[in-house]
């Protein structure tokens, strides 16, 4: 039995923090070897909102390199670019063509950035959910990893499966795959270090609101030094009123491979001041590795390239298949 299949990707906007990393891909490199994997750098995505034109290649490599770093294993997984595959621009536009503009006008995260933006929101960030439609169903993806605020992107993903294949399919021969959501397991979301009532995010503008994956063991060590705290002294999980203690008690579990309730007894009479030192010494060892490969990689581009090159062959591969598929139902003219 043939293994299901993956699609995921990340925004080379900025740096990797420990959110990307322990809400998405260190639940990928656990799992890899059960699935047929593509991750991709969603280039496409990044320029939905205002960008860097002199930094967008260099952060695409930075990203590719820290799937490697993180553990991403070429014998289970193909990493490519997504603006290299043609067939995720054309197949976006073909889904636009039967897209209700409704659907895409009730998007959560389009009226959330779209306020911030005021009259500099374009046309791509209100079509950016279909163009995230595009990179799942060219791959004929059964699961696609998701968190909270991607939900109802999956759910228009789906939506448009639907309308597509009643419209130009059948019920025996559906024309595009109907994905199903990968529920991230518990205790992967990780909050800002300066209000852990919010997700850890690259587009807070704040730096020290978050650790990042290449951040030196000096600036992680002042992040943490200046994260938001309280004054109680003892530490708990689960407490609904002090919800930066619950983040940063989580973050240690995780990196320092504790339980819970490990945790929980080894620091239920620690101070701040005693717990931050402890979390920064944790941080750091466990970056280590990330960084090392991550600077390995990066010495060596004609390999990094070999990657992506190799990536790119395999991903146009399958989804030059299934936009053959959409073009045929839709009656487009093929010259052998």
């Amino acid at each position: 039995m043939s293994k299901q299949r993956i699609l995921s990707g990340v925004q080379p906007t900025g740096n990797l923090h420990l959110g990307n990393y322990l809400g998405a891909i260190r639940n990928w490199v656990e799992a890899q070897s059960e699935y047929d994997n593509f991750f991709c750098v969603v280039d496409l995505h990044a320029i939905t909102v205002p960008h860097n034109p002199a930094t967008l290649a260099q952060d695409t490599y930075t990203i590719a390199a820290l799937y490697l770093a993180c553990g991403i294993d070429l014998q289970y997984s193909t990493i490519f670019v997504q603006s290299h595959v043609c067939a995720h621009s054309e197949l976006a536009w073909l889904l636009n063509c039967i897209t209700p503009l409704n659907w895409l006008e009730r998007m959560i995260q389009f009226k959330e950035k779209a306020l911030k933006q005021g009259e500099n929101v374009s046309v791509g960030l209100l079509d950016y959910p279909v163009l995230m439609a595009a990179d799942i169903l060219l791959y004929d993806a059964d699961k696609v990893p998701v968190g909270e605020d991607q939900k109802q992107h999956l759910e228009l993903t789906r939506d448009l499966v639907i309308r597509f294949n009643d419209k130009f399919g059948s019920k025996d021969k559906p024309i595009l795959k109907m994905p199903e959501p990968l529920i991230r397991k518990e205790g992967a979301r990780v909050m800002s270090l300066t209000d852990g009532t919010n997700k850890m995010s690259k587009s807070d503008p704040n730096e020290l609101s978050r650790i990042n994956l290449l951040d030196t063991p000096d600036q992680i060590a002042k992040k943490i030094k200046r994260c938001k705290t309280d004054p109680i002294k003892g530490l708990s999980f689960d407490d609904k009123d002090r919800p930066e203690c619950n983040n940063l008690l989580t973050l240690y579990s995780i990196l320092a491979g504790k339980s819970k309730a490990e945790v929980a007894v080894e620091c239920q009479k620690f101070g701040w001041g005693q717990f931050k030192p402890l979390l920064t010494e944790t941080t750091i060892e466990s970056l280590k590795p990330i960084q090392a490969k991550y600077h390995e990689l990066m010495a060596d581009p004609s390999y990094l390239n070999s990657v992506l090159k190799q990536g790119q062959e395999k991903a146009e591969s399958v989804a030059n298949q299934t936009l053959s598929r959409v073009k045929n139902a839709l009656g487009y003219l093929t010259i052998n």
